[in-house]
């Protein structure tokens, strides 16, 4: 027989929310860091490729 299921707390549904936020800032986090990096020259451990056309015109 079927029985329903118990209704999350607030508590539990805020924890999963906020882990889930924490996440995506720690993504963006890491992608902003990495471009700040590649513009900027300082990478390191990223192979960033430059075409030969735009590397012959400078």
């Amino acid at each position: 027989m079927a029985v329903p299921k118990k209704k999350t707390s607030k508590g539990k549904r805020n924890q999963r929310h906020a882990h889930w936020k924490a996440k995506a800032a720690d993504a963006a986090r890491k992608a902003m860091s990495l471009g700040k990096a590649v513009l900027s020259g300082r990478s390191q451990g990223f192979v960033y490729p430059i075409s030969e056309d735009e590397s012959s015109e400078s």
